[in-house]
């Protein structure tokens, strides 16, 4: 069966190239960035890869681990860290999984036999630190990932686990927020001591509740 948003992450052991890990354990409380690679040596992942470590900074103020899962093995995941860190100027310090058995794969729905019987498509996982899984995207092996929309999905995530608001299209940190239609405007004038912009009845700005500008 296909995970769902709000379902419980699917926690496994493997062997990764920091050694052997236990996945809930690795995270701790921290959020997690689960994702997966048809491939080492491929193209389009040796780029994601090393994006991923470019932001390395941006994950760890966030509190977020990040975890890639590729098919071949440890020893072949090693090589390919070497060409990333050559090709793309950087330092891969997170954990590859292999995943030869394809046992991760198989408990995320990785593999999508339409699309390919054997290599994962690029599916990404956001987890909580509750272990419940906040997103799921799925691109095509030919589509690289935008990591910057990651980042920006987990700081709504993170804002909106915390307070009554939901944010909007292409919202960014330190934008204005949406409150939630749950709370009342009376109850959001108390709650919301910034502010409160009502353009419709069911349509309240306020400013970003926890920014510091």
């Amino acid at each position: 069966m296909s995970l769902r948003l709000g379902d419980a992450a699917p926690n496994f052991d493997a062997q990764s190239t920091i050694g052997a890990i236990n996945f809930y354990d690795y995270l701790g409380d921290s959020w997690g960035v689960l994702f997966s690679h048809p491939a080492d040596y491929t193209p389009v992942c040796t780029t994601e890869l090393g994006k991923t470590a470019l932001l390395n900074d941006e994950f760890a103020k966030r509190n977020v681990k990040v975890l890639a899962v590729s098919v071949d093995s440890v020893d072949k995941h090693h090589g390919w860290i070497n060409d990333i860190n050559e090709t793309q100027q950087t330092t891969v310090n997170f954990p590859i999984i292999a995943d030869e058995d394809r046992k991760v794969a198989s408990l995320y729905d990785m593999i999508h036999p339409n699309a390919s019987a054997t290599f994962t498509v690029r599916s990404l996982f956001v987890v909580g630190p509750d272990k419940l899984v906040k997103l799921i995207i799925t691109y095509p092996a030919s589509t690289g990932r935008n990591f910057m929309e990651v980042l920006r999905v987990i700081d709504s995530l993170q804002l909106t686990a915390n307070y009554s608001v939901a944010t909007p299209a292409e919202w960014q940190r330190g934008e204005d927020v949406i409150v939630v239609p749950a709370v009342s405007t009376e109850d959001a004038e108390k709650k919301f001591p910034k502010g409160l912009k009502i353009v419709k009845p069911y349509l309240r700005y306020t400013p970003q509740p926890d920014w510091q500008s």
